[in-house]
């Protein structure tokens, strides 16, 4: 099961910059000072003051919900299709045919338990040009967690896929849609980019095919992320919805991109 998209925007962070001020001394009368032999011994300097405290990593406050601009192209429309759940013998095969017919690509979220029952699977995936992000190990509610347990979570699925392909994915996808904190702060410290969607035909609520293409249809524009599902369930409907709106899209000037 998957879940509704909640709003989403990013949050930027400003940085202050630091005014140094100086004074000058006046000019004091010459006072005569002891001779050499009662001068006291120096005093050690004084030790510098401690570095500044290195700056923490960057912590995303809200996954991305839209195709960033610099993947798009002056005067075109581009989209990005996004599978979750995945990969699954009976259905990521038949999308892969599809995606390979009319020569675009799209994002996997895979899960790291079926990564690691289909690694061939996951090798069929890159070596068309897809790529391969991570939705979890075993699709848990990651808001009910400890920081501990979503940390073994991201890090098992990451750790699957990368010793599968021999590259770290470096996208994520909470399940459920489910981020918070604690999630954003552990994907910053495994050098995760948390990605949401703004198309949700929802394919994974016993959707018929009709319903699924005719949602996605609806509901895209510009720098769309379209979210579906290649596992997980019965996702027939979404493979014969992928058959019917990739070529519409195409046909009405978009251009699949990664997101």
């Amino acid at each position: 099961m998957m879940q509704r998209p909640g709003g989403s925007r990013r949050a930027f962070l400003a940085l202050g910059g630091l005014t140094l001020l100086s004074a000058c001394a006046a000019e004091q009368p010459q006072v005569p000072g002891p001779s050499p032999s009662t001068v006291p011994p120096s005093s050690p300097p004084a030790p510098p003051p401690p570095s500044p405290t290195p700056t923490s990593i960057p912590v995303q406050r809200k996954p991305r919900y839209v195709v960033p601009a610099s993947s798009a192209h002056p005067g075109s429309k581009v989209v990005a299709l996004t599978l979750d759940d995945g990969p699954d013998p009976s259905y990521t095969p038949e999308v892969l045919k599809i995606l390979h017919k009319h020569h675009i690509s799209a994002t996997f979220f895979v899960i790291g338990q079926s990564a690691a029952a289909h690694p061939g699977l996951i090798r069929s995936l890159v070596d068309a040009g897809h790529t391969v992000g991570t939705h979890t190990w075993s699709h848990a509610n990651l808001r009910k967690l400890s920081a501990a347990k979503v940390r073994t979570e991201i890090r098992r699925a990451v750790d699957t896929v990368a010793a599968t392909t021999g590259r770290a994915p470096s996208l994520f996808r909470a399940p459920y849609g489910n981020w918070s904190r604690t999630v954003f702060q552990e994907c910053a410290a495994m050098g995760q980019t948390s990605i949401a969607w703004d198309v949700d035909p929802r394919d994974w609520d016993d959707a018929s095919a009709a319903h699924i293409s005719s949602e996605v249809l609806d509901q895209v524009g510009n720098r769309s992320i379209v979210l579906t599902h290649d596992g997980g369930g019965d996702r027939s409907p979404t493979v014969q919805a992928l058959r019917h709106f990739v070529p519409v899209l195409l046909d009405s000037g978009y251009k699949f991109v990664g997101v």
